[in-house]
């Protein structure tokens, strides 16, 4: 898990330029859930990467302090974000003051993290009162190509599906699932994929031969160039 969460760094510019970010409608249930405006609040935002979500916390208002282990993903997050305090560290090791923040997210990160320790540092650093919201951000397999394209990627990899993540024991969790979706080029969408860390590992040579295959797919199915990519948000918030 160390080795496929700090392929992330090589890939940094790659990652903040590709992947998508995330709809209004998630924030607004986040704010729901946690019983509070986002607006004012003080939050840490775990796992951080290249600032994506960090970015549209701050948009809303929140002060945001956005916490990254890795080297390239903290520089690429710096760059595009220089008015977001950064602290170097990672969940299981919260470089955060005790009792201080109303709010602690995960977007993409929590299962870079192990449990036994990131749960009882959520609760060090959250307020009484405070919360913990983690999501993931995948495409809808209920829409037929994606369906399609996401086996293809599980037999290239042989994954039967996305089984390390998941809401830890002992808070309780409310859950929410948000769709959206997003127009792409088809380039994007492609670079996107090569983005994950799975296609990092697999390497240039395999990387290329799985999107060039999939681009002749597509084509097919989108030949003015331009993907309609369609996600579902899974989101769960905890008041601890």
């Amino acid at each position: 898990m160390t080795t496929r969460a700090r392929s992330f760094d090589a890939a940094a510019a790659l990652y903040n330029t590709h992947r998508p970010g995330y709809p209004a409608a998630l924030f607004d249930a986040v704010e729901e859930l946690a019983g509070r405006p986002l607006a004012g609040a003080l939050v840490a935002d775990a796992g951080a990467g290249t600032g994506i979500a960090s970015a549209l916390l701050h948009a809303r208002g929140a002060r945001v302090v956005a916490v990254e282990p890795g080297d390239g993903m903290a520089a690429e997050l710096r760059r595009a974000n220089p008015g977001i305090p950064l602290v170097r560290g990672d969940g299981d090791r919260l470089p955060l003051a005790s009792g201080r923040f109303d709010l602690l997210t995960y977007a993409q990160a929590w299962h870079w993290t192990d449990p036994a320790r990131s749960v009882p540092e959520a609760r060090r650093v959250l307020r009484p009162g405070g919360a913990l919201a983690l999501w993931w951000n995948d495409m809808d397999a209920s829409v037929p190509w994606i369906a399609a394209q996401d086996a293809r990627v599980r037999a290239l990899f042989g994954a039967d599906g996305v089984s390390f993540r998941g809401l830890p024991p002992g808070p309780s969790f409310t859950t929410r699932e948000i769709r959206w979706s997003r127009r792409v080029p088809l380039e994007a969408h492609l670079a996107n994929h090569a983005s994950h860390s799975a296609f990092l590992l697999l390497g240039e040579p395999g990387t290329r031969a799985f999107l060039d295959a999939e681009r002749d797919r597509l084509l097919r199915l989108f030949p003015d160039g331009t993907v309609e990519e369609r996600y579902v948000v899974t989101l769960g918030v905890a008041v601890l």
